[in-house]
């Protein structure tokens, strides 16, 4: 079969026409974003080796496994991060947290101490870190294996971080920052959408019955945890904004708000520490 006629069968079968030509480019061992030459090589014909893979990447696929991890990549803020089961695909949303948190630059020491906590891939504390290199980033995780990912995407990136493992602040005992960011997990315990998302780690996606456990313990830490005028940022779900307001206002903290991401919603919020306090 040519390359024309495997791609017709495989969105015949029902696989998303984009989705079906980066598994066929990876298959054959191309770029998998290179779609202009898949096209303008319709007519080669697919080898029995590419056969063989593709039929094993599209079983994946069809399976429901992000396409992130079948890639071994993902793209965020301009970096290309390696990503696998192992971490949370880190997703656009996100690149809210990043755009606020350098935004505070102008407010925060040149050499600000920044802390990521819960830090996955990396995603967070590498784009800070290639937009200001002069801020003191740390990068935390509970998690040995999601440490060791975000380490490789460090030294692959020549992004040096410091990094350390603990469930949240707790890795980081007695010591102070000028910001703390986290996209930390907030799906509430049950909820539907954790169906398809089965193939990324629970421990990052769910946190009790509403979700707010973890950014509940962020908020408690952060408030010692911050030196005075330092910011916490903190990621969150399309309906938890107010809530999140909520807890960071009990919590003394001043200029709590909320961010939009591109599709409209609140998904970032925020406050400073008093700086008198």
């Amino acid at each position: 079969m040519t390359l024309d006629q495997v791609l017709r069968q495989l969105t015949a079968e029902g696989l998303d026409r984009l989705d079906a030509q980066m598994l066929l480019l990876l298959a054959i061992g191309h770029d998998p974003h290179d779609r202009a030459w898949l096209t303008a090589r319709g007519d080669q014909p697919l080898s029995p080796e590419a056969a063989m893979a593709l039929a094993r990447l599209s079983e994946r696929r069809r399976a429901g496994e992000p396409m992130a991890y079948l890639r071994g990549e993902q793209e965020f803020f301009g970096l290309a991060l390696r990503v696998d089961a192992r971490v949370l695909v880190p997703r656009p949303d996100t690149e809210t947290l990043v755009e606020w948190a350098l935004q505070l630059a102008p407010e925060l020491p040149a050499q600000a101490r920044v802390a990521d906590l819960g830090t996955g891939s990396g995603a967070i504390a590498l784009a800070l870190r290639s937009r200001q290199p002069a801020w003191d980033i740390t990068a935390t995780d509970a998690s040995a294996d999601a440490l060791a990912v975000a380490r490789d995407n460090a030294e692959r990136l020549a992004l040096p971080l410091r990094f350390c493992r603990g469930a949240w602040l707790e890795a980081l005992p007695g010591e102070r920052f000028d910001l703390l960011v986290s996209n930390p997990p907030y799906i509430a315990d049950g909820d539907p959408h954790l169906l398809a998302l089965g193939h990324e780690p629970g421990s990052a996606l769910t946190s009790g019955v509403d979700g707010l456990d973890d950014i509940r313990t962020l908020v408690a830490q952060a408030s010692t945890a911050l030196a005075p005028g330092g910011w916490l940022l903190l990621e969150h779900g399309h309906d938890q904004a107010a809530a999140v307001q909520a807890l960071l206002s009990r919590a003394g903290f001043e200029k709590v708000a909320s961010r939009q991401d591109l599709a409209g919603i609140d998904r970032c919020t925020g406050g400073r520490r008093p700086a008198g306090r």
